[in-house]
C-alpha cells in the first residue's frame, strides 16, 4: 500500500510541475519571451512524461494481475495528470497565438 501511495504522489508531483511550467509558458509568451515560453513547454512535457511513467507502471502492474486499490487519492492523481496534459496542449496553442499576434503587430 505504501508503494502504491508513493507512485500516486509521484503522479501528482510531476503532474503539478508540468501544469505549473505550462502556465509559466503562457506568462512568458504574453510578455513576448517566446524562447522562454518554448523552454517552459519543454519543461512541462518532460515533467508530464515522468508522471506518465509512473502511471504506466500502475497500468502494467494491473495487466500482470496486480490489483491496485482504487482510492480517492488515485482518482485525484489521474484527474490532476489529465488536466495538466490538457493545459500543456492549450499552453502550446497560446504561445503560438501570442507569437502570431506579435508578428502581426510588427508587420503592420
Amino acid at each position: 500500500m505504501e508503494e502504491l501511495e508513493g507512485i500516486i504522489f509521484q503522479i501528482i508531483l510531476h503532474g503539478g510541475n508540468g501544469k505549473s511550467s505550462a502556465m509559466e509558458a503562457i506568462t512568458a509568451a504574453k510578455q513576448g519571451d517566446f524562447d522562454g515560453a518554448r523552454a517552459k513547454l519543454l519543461e512541462s512535457a518532460n515533467a508530464l512524461n515522468e508522471a506518465h511513467k509512473f502511471q504506466t507502471s500502475l497500468i502494467q502492474g494491473e495487466v500482470k494481475g496486480e490489483q491496485a486499490t482504487v482510492s480517492l487519492l488515485m482518482v485525484h492523481a489521474q484527474d490532476h495528470l489529465m488536466n495538466a496534459i490538457t493545459l500543456k496542449d492549450l499552453a502550446a496553442e497560446f504561445v503560438d497565438l501570442y507569437e502570431m499576434i506579435k508578428l502581426e503587430r510588427i508587420s503592420n
